[in-house]
């Protein structure tokens, strides 16, 4: 009998999932597989949202694979060693994985890969995350792109009518002894501060489409004009159910190209502003595999030695959403109940913290990584060195966003505010984009004042970027 262990990492779902059709198309058997072994992330293991959320979405295939007539297959770490057990223990002559594109991931699936090999084992990994691969993407000097526009005009007149995969028929599973139960992970927090995230999410492969078919049918049709717009759910909620590939691009562009050839919707939507927001997802994972060092060092070499602040307060009261200023605090806010934060909002809160504060960029993405259901390597490290003004294509660092201007064009009627603060839940606007403003607001509120002067703090920030820009 040929068996065949499937490895599942970032790819937990079982339809377009390039392994586990080539392991049912080759083998008689498949087993499918999760290692949890956070000590191969190297210094950026699963931060507290992402465990909260993996454990879910573990849960769900597993009841995806009952209904199939198997289980999903839990050990430890190492890797490398739980495989071997595996391999010994079931007699399997093959492994199959779908790829990872982190620094520390490629290394290990490397030295994994060369070892099953050696053991003589047949190993095979696929591409199945992104419409492309960090390396198919390149200039006309065969070089990797540090600019996104240019990227993307590549990108897109690359992507064909490829049709995803379909779950693999037959799929018939293979079993193993127990290995350890989903609880002996111990993926979820001690503390439960995670109702608003249950509320908020429903993870796994089923939610993932459940997600996809009402930013389709809903939001989809208006996408350029609301997506900035934080108190709408005018954008797709996707990003959680991508990092951890419950559904795929390729996945979601079959899905969307289905909606706008529907001749039945007038005016047909115009699905291209959506895509190249995945086309950032795409070239953010290009950047970390082709300069991996930005994970902790800025691209821009100059900005090696900017004179960062380091004041804890400031960072526990941005961490918090206590900096009295209220389209901040909202963000953050919403951050901490539901691990999610609107895209607009994140890039104003970003500001604030590397430019108004000058709290070194690395601060704000280790607090990201931790809180964020939809934590993600590339993006995270894009997005904080893009608002700091040290990445690739990263904004002029004289771009330092106002707070109260952001609030006032995207939240106009203060509804986001409102929510989030509940402090200020009874104030208008516009005197709840700046309450300071009003004589005695703050205190009748019980609002904090805010932690710095945006028209100061903007001034020395200048400063200190002038002396870098070079």
């Amino acid at each position: 009998m040929s068996l065949a262990i499937v490895w599942l990492r970032q790819d937990l779902r079982l339809a377009d999932h390039p392994a586990l059709s080539a392991a049912a198309r080759h083998h008689e058997h498949v087993l499918a597989v999760y290692i949890h072994a956070p000590e191969e992330e190297g210094d950026w293991a699963p931060g507290a949202a992402t465990r909260w959320w993996l454990h879910h979405s573990l849960e769900h295939l597993n009841a995806q694979l009952h209904q199939r007539h198997g289980a999903l297959h839990l050990r430890r770490g190492p890797s490398l060693q739980a495989l071997r057990g595996l391999i010994e223990q079931t007699g399997a002559d093959a492994v199959y994985w779908n790829r990872r594109y982190e620094p520390a991931a490629i290394e290990r699936d490397a030295t994994i890969k060369r070892a099953l090999r050696d053991d003589g084992l047949h190993v095979a990994s696929f591409d199945a995350a992104l419409w492309r691969t960090p390396w198919q993407v390149k200039t006309q000097q065969g070089e990797p792109y540090r600019v996104f526009t240019p990227f993307w005009r590549n990108l897109r007149s690359q992507l064909g009518e490829e049709a995803p995969l379909p779950v693999p028929q037959p799929l018939h599973l293979a079993s193993a002894d127990a290995g350890v139960s989903l609880h002996e992970l111990d993926l979820l927090p001690s503390i439960d501060w995670t109702g608003g995230l249950a509320e908020a999410w429903q993870p796994g492969e089923t939610g993932a489409h459940e997600m996809l078919d009402i930013f389709a049918d809903d939001a989809l049709n208006a996408y350029a004009s609301q997506r900035d717009v934080p108190a709408r759910h005018g954008t797709s909620r996707l990003s959680p159910h991508l990092h951890f590939g419950e559904i795929t691009p390729r996945q979601i562009l079959a899905r969307l190209r289905k909606v706008a050839n529907d001749g039945r919707r007038k005016p047909a939507p115009d699905i291209e502003p959506y895509l190249r927001e995945l086309g950032w997802r795409e070239f953010a994972h290009h950047l970390l595999f082709h300069y991996p060092q930005t994970t902790h060092a800025p691209m821009n070499a100059r900005f090696a030695e900017f004179p960062w602040s380091d004041d804890a307060d400031a960072r526990q009261r941005w961490q918090r959403g206590r900096t009295g200023i209220p389209i901040v605090d909202a963000g953050m806010r919403e951050l901490w109940h539901t691990g999610w934060m609107h895209n607009r909002v994140r890039m104003i809160v970003a500001s604030l913290l590397t430019k108004n504060l000058r709290q070194h960029w690395r601060q704000g993405a280790e607090w990201f990584w931790d809180t964020l259901v939809d934590a993600d390597l590339a993006n995270n490290t894009l997005g904080w060195q893009w608002v700091a003004g040290c990445g690739a294509d990263a904004a002029p660092y004289f771009r330092i966003f106002n707070p109260v201007t952001q609030a006032r064009k995207f939240d106009p009627d203060g509804a986001y505010i409102r929510r989030w603060v509940k402090e200020l839940s009874g104030v208008s606007a516009p005197a709840i984009f700046a309450p300071w403003e009003q004589q005695g607001l703050n205190q009748r509120c019980g609002y904090p004042l805010p932690i710095v002067d945006l028209k100061t703090s903007r001034q020395k920030a200048l400063d200190a970027y002038g002396t870098v820009k070079g």
